[in-house]
């Protein structure tokens, strides 16, 4: 009788990939976990006890066909787990990295609802793409016949790239639009490299350059180029651009120098790991070396500022948040690596004003509203509000005064003005400024235009973003074929 190769989770303990020392990775950006050993991942993969119902892939925004990648990868069948890992997940090495499993796959999987512990799903993930780039398994989009179409589209992160993915291989010219000077959007610019580093992400631009996809860099659309030029010059348009408007404090001296925004911050971080020289960072503007820094907000983007505050050298890092821990959006996986690296944690606390101070610069006059510190009050939770999460209450007689030489604001985003900023009529948003889109196919109110990701669903994950670009990459292609049916009559 053939040896049973799965369902091993009640001999087999879970067990996640090394992960460095904190006293080692607090001062590099270098990923934090080391990669799994091919008998290791076929261990790890073989607890999956392959139930019927698989809540892993259901409670996936792809639906990625997880059971099946396991089982090959138990039996040492990685091309094939690559195919299929590929099949429903545009960047899997990516996901594999960055997505909150702990809240998504792993968090539902059964094994782990029975007190066995989760199947490590993203560790497995991320070591088959990895296997595949380096046998060579992974190639550039080769489409069978090319197609005469083409599909302009305004953003390169993963949305926009998910989809021009999936038009090339039906053969259709897609060119992408991006204000950065790389695309990737966040996954290269918002992400610190000790989640992502940034050769996986740039492998997977030039894959897609290598299998025709044409990049325009360095373009401001409403700007350096309008909306309407491009929407003449493709047979359709998607809309990718993400959401990068930073919401903004309150409160006394909230505009003095020294508070900046999250995604400023990271993405100067950022640039300087490509190599370039950047004003801001070298100045010390957007540097932490140093400095006592508190970082307002508890998502995930605060967390990647708390962390890269302390690779940069900041002699404190605090982080305010205005509910406890257990209602935090952000991942506790990334909470506990941050405290481990020397974060401190300032549950129920919310800022409500900042101390200024004044500078000597050297050969200068005063310079005033420097900033000093937050003032901070302290918070209770209190009934729960519309969304059932128990609303904050101020602790009257709390307050009091954080010192701090940098402020990071990681409040969330918001989506920037479109229809104003592109100078178009007809784009219809909601009341919450994001682009009115059908839901699955991403169709606007706009003929021909389409949208996908933040922009839509508001700030979110990069695995949403991808789902949403694949999905409506179909529904182009439908609406491609529907027209070409209707020329032909």
């Amino acid at each position: 009788m053939a040896k049973q190769p799965m369902l091993k989770f009640v001999t087999v303990d879970r067990d996640m990939p090394e992960k460095r020392d904190a006293s080692v990775r607090a001062h590099d950006f270098d990923e934090i976990y080391s990669e799994f050993a091919a008998a290791k991942a076929e261990e790890q993969a073989s607890r999956c006890s392959q139930c019927g119902v698989p809540y892993c892939q259901s409670h996936c925004p792809l639906h990625n066909n997880i059971p099946d990648w396991l089982r090959l990868t138990a039996t040492n069948r990685l091309e094939e787990a690559y195919a299929i890992s590929q099949a429903t997940n545009t960047f899997p090495e990516i996901c594999g990295r960055i997505c909150p499993q702990d809240r998504l796959c792993e968090g539902n999987c059964v094994i782990e609802q029975s007190g066995h512990g989760t199947v490590t799903i993203g560790a497995v993930e991320k070591y088959i793409t990895d296997t595949a780039w380096e046998k060579g398994w992974v190639k550039p989009v080769m489409p069978d016949v090319e197609r005469e179409e083409s599909v302009g589209i305004i953003g390169a992160g993963p949305g926009g790239l998910a989809a021009a993915d999936m038009l090339r291989q039906a053969g259709v010219q897609v060119t992408v639009y991006d204000r950065y000077d790389r695309a990737g959007g966040l996954m290269t610019y918002g992400i610190p490299s000790f989640k992502l580093e940034k050769d996986i992400v740039m492998r997977r631009i030039e894959q897609l350059e290598q299998g025709g996809v044409e990049f325009v860099l360095n373009c401001n659309v409403g700007e350096d180029l309008s909306f309407d030029a491009i929407r003449g010059k493709h047979d359709a348009v998607l809309i990718a651009t993400g959401v990068y408007k930073t919401r903004e404090l309150s409160g006394e001296n909230a505009g003095a120098e020294g508070i900046v925004r999250a995604i400023d911050y990271l993405t100067a971080s950022n640039k300087v790991s490509f190599g370039d020289d950047v004003e801001e960072f070298t100045s010390g503007e957007l540097n932490a070396a140093g400095k006592k820094v508190v970082v307002i907000g508890g998502g995930d983007t605060a967390m990647d500022c708390v962390r890269t505050a302390i690779r940069q050298g900041a002699e404190s890092v605090k982080c305010l948040y205005r509910r406890d821990r257990a209602n935090m959006p952000g991942s506790q996986r990334e909470v506990a690596n941050a405290e481990e690296e020397g974060v401190e944690f300032v549950w129920l606390s919310a800022p409500v004003g900042f101390t200024t101070g004044v500078i000597e610069p050297e050969g200068a006059g005063a310079a005033a509203g420097i900033v000093k510190g937050a003032m901070v009050q302290r918070m209770r939770l209190g009934a729960p509000d519309t969304s059932g999460r128990q609303s904050p209450e101020v602790i009257d007689g709390s307050d009091y005064t954080e010192h701090a030489d940098l402020v990071i604001k990681a409040l969330g985003f918001e989506p920037e003005d479109l229809p104003k900023l592109w100078n178009t009529d007809g784009l219809d948003v909601t009341r919450w400024g994001t682009v009115r889109a059908e839901f699955g196919s991403g169709r606007t109110s706009l003929d021909r235009v389409y949208a996908v990701g933040d922009i839509v669903r508001g700030a979110s994950l990069v695995v949403w973003a991808i789902r949403d670009g694949r999905d409506c990459a179909a529904a182009i292609l439908e609406d491609l074929e529907t027209a070409d049916a209707i020329a032909a009559e």
